[in-house]
């Protein structure tokens, strides 16, 4: 039988158990994939610690992205068939060798796309692209801010950014991550342990400020990072690494210069097949072009998932890290 990591009850890393499952045959609608590579991210500690619950509930395999290989498909699936090479975001259950899921989930891998650098970039690259496309339409021009500036999300949306033709300002936790960053798109990185990162984005941008700031890091960089906007500037906080954002009063918008403020998710802006496409296809892009490199700078056994789970929380990755079964 193919094995898969189960989740029995929420908590922290050593809760990951690697055990045997029953994956059964594609129903109507659903494909059978067999994983090549596995995408690890922040999402997935979330949903191990139970701040965002399983929506089947316990037990669950976590996991939302992975790339390989279409064995079987169901009644009515067309769009895709057995051998084609595929990669998705879709719901849980990535960490498996094998799972049957959503066909309508699945996006074929162009040939220029290996699977290692697609399990790594789906969740990740998806989440720049809306970001940077849609959430807001950064041009030529524009000067933003990214916490986490090494951090897998990171290090795409800055070189994406740059691409785009915006001055891009990150944060980071340590020289050694800032240089990374650096040298994937960021025009300046700010050292966050020891420098103040208003007073620095203030300095960079003679005071203009920034036109958006992009925060997956929540508590930390709250209030803050409303004070590194220019009036009329967007605060999108689209994740919570150092815990959620308190409850604040909206005034505080108002009062900072008529601020807007958005808190997004990728999976709805993929909800509809066609945003799907549109959003990997645009993806696919960038990357195929060589705009955006994806490196996989972490491998790990499907098995190790609770040690890639330790390392993620302990802030000793950067970039793509993914799990091999």
């Amino acid at each position: 039988m193919p094995k898969a990591i189960v989740v029995h009850e929420t908590g922290g890393p050593e809760v990951l158990r690697y055990e045997e499952v029953d994956v059964g045959s594609p129903g109507k609608g659903q494909a059978l994939v067999r994983n090549s590579a596995i995408g690890l991210n922040f999402l997935d500690v979330y949903f191990r610690t139970g701040l965002y619950p399983a929506p089947s509930g316990l037990p669950f395999t976590p996991g939302n992205e992975g790339a390989g290989e279409v064995l079987a498909v169901g009644e009515g699936v067309t769009h895709v068939r057995p051998g084609d090479r595929v990669a998705y975001v879709g719901p849980l259950g990535a960490y498996a060798e094998k799972r049957v899921m959503p066909a309508d989930r699945l996006v074929k891998t162009p040939d220029a796309v290996a699977d290692e650098q697609a399990a790594g970039m789906m969740l990740k690259g998806m989440t720049a692209e809306y970001l940077l496309c849609r959430t807001f339409k950064v041009k030529a021009g524009d000067t933003i801010l990214y916490h986490a500036a090494a951090g897998g999300v990171g290090l795409i949306l800055g070189q994406w950014a740059k691409h785009l033709g915006a001055t891009v300002i990150g944060t980071a936790g340590s020289a050694e991550k800032a240089e990374l960053a650096k040298s994937h798109g960021f025009d300046h990185v700010i050292n966050y342990r020891s420098e103040d990162f208003v007073e620095r984005v203030r300095e960079i941008t003679n005071g203009r400020m920034c036109d958006v700031v992009y925060d997956s890091v929540g508590k930390d960089t709250f209030p803050a990072s409303l004070d590194c906007l220019r009036p009329l500037g967007m605060f999108v906080s689209f994740g919570q690494s150092s815990g959620p954002i308190p409850p604040f009063n909206l005034a505080i918008l108002s009062q900072k210069g008529s601020l807007f403020a958005t808190r997004p998710t990728l999976f709805t802006y993929v909800a509809k097949r066609e945003d799907l496409e549109s959003t990997a296809g645009n993806l696919f892009d960038v990357v195929s072009s060589g705009a955006v490199k994806i490196e996989v700078n972490q491998r790990y056994s499907l098995k190790d998932a609770a040690r890639a789970h330790a390392d993620l929380e302990g802030r000793r990755t950067t970039g793509a890290t993914i799990l091999l079964p």
